[in-house]
């Protein structure tokens, strides 16, 4: 596992909740997400496993196929405790600008505050001439599918956009970020192996997204089991067959610095979620 702890340290420009670190390390640039102290009440664990959903979630989009940061495991010595951290290697440069969606959604109607409203959503991708529509529709249902596997609650308009090339003024889909909250990272080993099987269900199915459907946050099995989304229809056709849980249950043994308990949790949640997407998948294709 890699050591940042003597990384060269830049001032961080990075927005988000977790805390976090802008290093230099061998020439490029990190946004290094540290484990947040748990703000919740009634909660045992100290510091919330993001660091893991961060890295792993990322690696499944990767796996798929999609375009992604990349990202790299490692850990941090800060006031001689030792922390696992994740990487996020910067994806820009001087000629290509990460644009936020949430950017987007402020160039548009100007009479509507833009959400996470599905509706609104496809609204703006509808309404802006700056990027391809159709893709951008397909790549967000795209992103949609793989969240409702890896259990990302918060995919905002904050974490998706688009690349802007400065010079050609080309504009795509960006690499998928921020999957720090993938996972289940608020729950803590010695939980998880109290959880039975019953309980495991419930949690792989009632996820919730923060994309809303009429003012209500969507629960991602509800919604893709409801097939009323030809869109999403479109995109299990798509992406079904490229989930390769074989692949995904050994790069998820293989991460350090996690446990047992931990990684036989996460692999029973996607498979969970996996089995699914195939009912509805051979129900559809």
């Amino acid at each position: 596992m890699i050591d940042f702890t003597n990384a060269i340290e830049e001032f961080n420009n990075y927005k988000g909740s977790e805390k976090k670190k802008t290093l230099r390390y061998h020439d490029k640039k990190y946004l290094v997400k540290f484990p947040d102290p748990v703000r919740e009440k009634n909660k045992n664990i100290s510091y919330i496993n993001n660091a893991f959903s961060e890295y792993i979630g990322s690696n499944i989009f990767k796996i798929v196929g999609f375009k992604v940061q990349n990202t790299i495991l490692g850990k941090y010595e800060y006031k001689e405790k030792e922390k696992i951290v994740c990487a996020c290697e910067d994806f820009t440069d001087n000629e290509n600008i990460l644009y936020e969606f949430e950017n987007l959604t402020l160039s548009t109607n100007p009479d509507k505050k833009i959400e996470t409203e599905i509706s609104d959503i496809m609204e703006v991708i509808e309404e802006s001439k700056m990027i391809h529509t159709e893709e951008t529709k397909q790549k967000f249902w795209d992103m949609f599918v793989i969240d409702s596997l890896i259990g990302n609650t918060d995919r905002h308009n904050g974490n998706w956009g688009f690349l802007l090339n400065k010079n050609t003024g080309k504009v795509e889909f960006s690499p998928i970020y921020d999957c720090g909250s993938a996972l289940n990272p608020m729950i803590e080993d010695e939980e998880m192996e109290r959880i039975n099987e019953t309980e495991l269900k419930n949690l792989a199915i009632n996820c919730y997204s923060c994309l809303k459907e009429n003012g209500k946050k969507i629960n991602y099995m509800t919604y893709i089991k409801q097939r009323k989304n030809e869109e999403c229809n479109k995109a299990i056709k798509r992406l079904f067959l490229r989930i390769n849980r074989e692949e995904i249950n050994n790069f998820i043994d293989n991460v350090e610095g996690m446990s047992i308990t931990r990684k036989d949790f996460y692999k029973k949640m996607i498979e969970k979620r996996y089995e699914i997407l195939k009912e509805i998948y051979e129900s559809i294709r």
